[in-house]
C-alpha cells in the first residue's frame, strides 16, 4: 500500500476527505470490481486474474486486492517480492505470481510468504531448483516463455533445454507456462497470429500445466488467446483494452485539485513558467492544487504554440493554459459565470466525461503512464467497498 494518506467509505458512499487535502484520488471499487467481472466473463472458460503490481497501478495495492477478492479473483500477479508480501498480508489464500522472477540470492526472500516467482531464465530455473532441494519440496513457479517480445522470457532454445532436463523440472513444481503479447492493442498485427501459434507448440512441451497469455487487450483478440488463465492489469482500471472502439470498461477513478485562487489576467499578460501561454484576451485564470508531483504530466500543458489538456469546473470544460509546474496548473475559466469558480471548490483533471485515455493523449503519451503516477501524493478515497 502506498504511503500517501487514504481513507475508506461504507459501500456506496465516498470517504471523508480533509479539509486540507489539496489533490484528492478517488477510487470506486464497484466500479473495479464490475470491470473485473466484465473481463471474467470476455475471457470464457479461462480463468480471470488481477494484475495489481505498481501499487495497483497506482491505487492502492491493499484496497484493491481486498476489492478484487470480493469480485471472485484468486489470483494477482506483482512485479516485486515486496509487492507480493504486502498482496499476501491482505489475502492469505490467493495464488500470487512476482513477474520479476528470481534476482540471484533471492530465494528465501519467497519463503515464507508462498510467492511464486515468474522464471525468464534457465539460471533462474536452477535456482529455484537448488532452494527447492534446499527445502526439502518442490516449490510451485511459473515458467515465462518469449514467444518474439524480446524482453523477459526463455526463448525456444532455452525452453527445449529445460524440458530436456527432467531432474530440474522435477526440483520445482511448474504450476503456469505464460507468455506476454506484444501487440495486443493491435488485434490485426501479425506478430499476435505470431505468438499464439508459437505458444499453443511450446506450451505443449508441458503437458496439463495451465497456460497464460491474454493481457487486458488480448482477452478482446478472441478465444484463441484466451488459453486458461487471463492476465488484465490496466482495463481493470478503467484504461481502454480497445483502442479505436468505444472502451467496454468502467471509469473507476477521478482526479481532482482544489483551486487556491482565482485571479484576473490583462489582455497579452502570460500565465506560469517561461510565459509561453498569453492572454488573447482579458481572462480569469484558476490556480487548481495538483501538478507534476501529483502526476499530471508537464507534457500536457498548453502553449501559444500547442492546445494542451483540460479539466471540468463547474461541469464545464475548461482549457489548462501555461506549463504545468510541481506543485499548481492554471486553468481559464473566462467563461464562466463569477459565481461558478471560487477558491476551495474543485477542479477535475480526471472524471466524469474526461477520461484518463483522453488526458494522456492531451500529454503525447499512454494512459499507463499517467495511471501509476497518480497515488504517489494525493490523498486516496475509495468508495463502493
Amino acid at each position: 500500500m502506498s504511503a500517501v494518506a487514504h481513507s475508506l467509505a461504507a459501500p456506496g458512499a465516498l470517504a471523508h476527505v480533509p479539509t486540507s487535502a489539496r489533490a484528492v484520488l478517488s477510487v470506486d471499487l464497484a466500479a473495479l470490481r464490475a470491470n473485473w467481472a466484465r473481463l471474467n466473463s470476455a475471457s470464457g472458460r479461462a480463468e480471470c486474474a488481477g494484475v495489481v503490481k505498481a501499487d495497483a497501478y497506482g491505487l492502492g495495492l491493499a484496497p484493491i486486492v481486498e476489492a478484487l477478492g470480493k469480485a471472485g479473483c484468486t489470483t494477482f500477479f506483482v512485479a516485486t517480492v515486496k509487492e507480493g508480501r504486502a498482496a499476501r498480508e491482505v489475502d492469505a489464500a490467493a495464488t500470487i505470481y512476482v513477474l520479476d522472477g528470481l534476482l540471484p540470492g533471492a530465494e528465501a526472500e519467497y519463503a515464507g510468504f508462498d510467492l511464486r516467482p515468474v522464471l525468464s531464465s534457465l539460471p533462474e530455473a536452477r535456482d529455484w531448483a537448488r532452494f527447492s532441494r534446499d527445502r526439502g519440496r518442490a516449490l510451485p513457479a511459473a515458467i515465462h516463455i518469449d514467444t518474439g517480445m524480446n524482453r523477459l522470457g526463455m526463448p525456444e532454445a532455452e525452453i527445449d533445454e529445460l524440458v530436456r532436463s527432467p531432474k530440474l523440472l522435477a526440483a520445482f513444481e511448474t504450476t503456469l507456462v505464460m507468455s506476454h503479447l506484444a501487440c495486443a492493442e493491435v488485434p490485426d498485427h501479425p506478430l499476435n497470429a505470431n505468438q499464439i501459434r508459437l505458444f499453443r507448440e511450446l506450451r505443449m512441451l508441458y503437458h496439463g500445466v495451465p497456460a497464460s497469455l491474454a493481457n487486458s487487450a488480448g482477452i478482446f483478440i478472441g478465444d484463441t488467446a484466451h488459453f486458461d488463465l487471463a492476465r488484465p492489469g490496466a482495463a481493470l482500471y478503467g484504461i481502454n483494452p480497445t483502442p479505436g472502439r468505444d472502451n467496454p470498461m468502467r471509469n473507476v477513478l477521478t482526479l481532482s485539485g482544489r483551486i487556491l485562487q482565482v485571479r484576473k489576467v490583462p489582455q497579452g499578460e502570460s500565465v506560469g513558467y517561461g510565459a509561453t501561454w498569453n492572454a488573447k484576451r482579458a481572462s480569469r485564470v484558476a490556480i487548481a492544487a495538483l501538478g507534476y508531483a501529483d502526476g499530471l504530466l508537464r507534457a500536457g500543458s498548453s502553449l501559444d504554440r500547442k492546445a494542451g489538456g483540460s479539466a471540468i469546473v463547474a461541469r464545464k470544460r475548461c482549457p489548462i493554459v501555461g506549463y504545468i509546474s510541481m506543485d499548481l496548473a492554471c486553468i481559464d475559466v473566462t467563461d464562466l459565470p463569477d459565481n461558478a469558480v471560487r477558491r476551495g471548490r474543485s477542479a477535475i483533471f480526471i472524471g466524469e466525461n474526461l477520461l484518463i485515455d483522453e488526458v494522456a493523449a492531451s500529454a503525447g503519451t499512454i494512459a499507463y503512464e499517467v495511471l501509476v503516477r497518480l497515488g504517489s501524493r494525493c490523498h486516496l478515497a475509495y468508495r463502493g467497498g
